[in-house]
């Protein structure tokens, strides 16, 4: 299992291209899927994290429509990524246009996966009460 921690600023170029910060890339691995992720950005797993991602999914009842949705949602968008000799994946339109990425980036390693994030979206996503979210952690018994 890998243990993604930290956060990163890098550009995109304007070919897709990103910089990963080496900090993360052996937990990574040589071969690693990105997709869309919840909240508008992306998710990167590294092989051994996307097969227990995948067959959690694979569990979910075929019959239920937002079960479906979901399935559909993570594995539609879904590409595999290697590095280049510069440490960079190429990040496919798709995934871009979905998360809007167009310049500035954050990297955020999230304990098992990492998150792509526009600059901006993330510095409005993060800027959190830590108190109030700590209280509704404690709710779920965390």
């Amino acid at each position: 299992m890998a243990n993604l921690y930290g956060d990163f600023s890098h550009n995109i170029d304007d070919k897709g291209r990103l910089i990963i910060p080496s900090k993360f890339r052996d937990a990574l691995g040589e071969h690693f899927i990105v997709t869309k992720g919840l909240d508008r950005c992306l998710f990167v797993f590294s092989e051994e994290e996307w097969q227990n991602f995948e067959r959690r999914i694979r569990e979910l009842s075929f019959y239920d429509k937002d079960a479906r949705n979901f399935t559909r949602f993570f594995f539609a968008g879904a590409s595999d990524c290697t590095l280049d000799k510069q440490g960079r994946i190429t990040i496919p339109p798709i995934l871009r246009d979905y998360a809007n990425l167009t310049k500035e980036t954050r990297i955020i390693g999230v304990s098992t996966r990492l998150e792509i994030w526009e600059a901006g979206l993330w510095e409005e996503t993060s800027n959190i009460d830590a108190t109030i979210l700590a209280e509704r952690m404690s709710e779920l018994g965390i």
